[in-house]
């Protein structure tokens, strides 16, 4: 009975219904899901319509508009905003032929929208292209009942101390694998770079992993895994929550760690190039923490204590295997001499933009400082 009344309505309405109808035929035409970012800078928002035929690259999706006021993206006076496709995907709500596409949002002005981080990183990604940068991000998300209790908690109390669920197989330890499970796949279907997944340390935390992604790819692509993440949820009627503490006490927070790489990092003799990039990143810690979640740094601040496998907010530092670091060089590239390294501040609502954008301009740009420089269109 606790576990039903942490679910949805909606979820308890009869799916086998729901697949009559999903199989019906639709004499060609296609019905395209626009995805985009709202005002918050962490919600996505989607609405639908018909195209007469498949479209067969983001150049065959059209232009379109939503209400702004309705989304903190604008004021009901002058609410129109573009939707501009920028990446498509196979849609595993709906099957084939029918899409899901990503979209930026512009104002009326044409200029971009607050929370439209992606136009100044496509700009700066366009820039560094030729050192290749790869990405791949570990998305730690907190399923939640619908009253926001974590899901499989008890009703009145904890579950016992962390330590079995990390990776944890049982039903003792791990809660809502149907859920982890059904998303990879619908991942999976999509043509997201979805690489992995595993239970987190805290009980009904989960993480994700999409890459290995070049340049902005990385944001777009870990942007379409949320937002499946968040429709999967919906079916089953419960909730994921990026909040990068949503339990207070001794419980871990969730971060969305970010491994990176240029193409000289991953040749032979790498490492250096790898110790030299941590030093700027040593020198412009506040930018980073700044941009690492929606709110400057407040958010994370309940996560980076220094505790629970993060380092402290106030202070940078790096090390070999070390989780309690700002900065992990996994034990094998020490070994190897070359590869890659993980940033472990961004916390998990963090904007993957935002964050692809900061690395690249502090380790292949050289900024400086908590100022950012702009660069000129191509």
């Amino acid at each position: 009975r606790a576990v039903a009344m942490s679910v949805s309505h909606s979820s308890r309405l009869n799916k086998l219904v729901r697949e009559q109808y999903m199989r019906l035929p639709q004499d060609g035409r296609v019905q395209v899901t626009y995805v985009w970012i709202d005002g918050s800078g962490e919600g996505v928002r989607c609405k639908s319509r018909t195209l007469d035929k498949e479209p067969k690259s983001i150049e065959d999706v059209p232009e379109w508009n939503f209400d702004g006021s309705s989304t903190a993206q604008a004021e009901g006076s002058n609410s129109d905003m573009f939707l501009v496709p920028v990446c498509m995907f196979r849609d595993p709500f709906c099957l084939d032929p029918n899409k899901l596409v990503l979209c930026e949002v512009l104002k009326y002005n044409r200029k971009p929208a607050e929370t439209n981080l992606r136009h100044t990183c496509k700009k700066v990604m366009d820039l560094v292209k030729d050192s290749h940068p790869w990405f791949g991000m570990e998305q730690e998300y907190t399923l939640l009942g619908i009253n926001g209790h974590p899901y499989g908690w008890p009703d009145n109390g904890f579950p016992g101390p962390q330590g079995p669920y990390y990776c944890g197989v049982g039903a003792d330890k791990v809660y809502g694998r149907d859920i982890v499970e059904s998303h990879y796949k619908a991942c999976l279907y999509a043509g997201v770079k979805i690489c992995g997944t595993n239970a987190e340390v805290m009980p009904s935390q989960w993480e994700f992993q999409v890459g290995p992604c070049e340049g902005i790819e990385m944001g777009d692509h870990l942007w379409m895994a949320r937002f499946i993440l968040h429709r999967v949820c919906e079916d089953f009627g419960v909730v994921a929550t990026l909040d990068p503490k949503p339990m207070t006490g001794n419980w871990n927070g969730a971060g969305c760690h970010t491994n990176y790489s240029t193409e000289e990092m991953r040749r032979e003799g790498g490492l250096k190039h790898i110790e030299a990039a941590i030093e700027k990143l040593s020198k412009r810690h506040d930018y980073h923490i700044c941009v690492y979640d929606p709110r400057g740094g407040r958010d994370n601040s309940r996560r980076l204590t220094g505790h629970h496998e993060t380092s402290n907010i106030f202070e940078f530092s790096a090390g070999v295997a070390n989780r309690g670091a700002s900065i992990r060089i996994p034990r094998q590239v020490g070994q190897d001499g070359c590869g890659y390294f993980e940033d472990r501040r961004p916390a998990a609502n963090c904007d993957p933009y935002a964050v692809t954008e900061a690395i690249m301009r502090t380790t292949v740009l050289n900024e400086t400082g908590v100022e950012t420089k702009d660069y000129p269109d191509h």
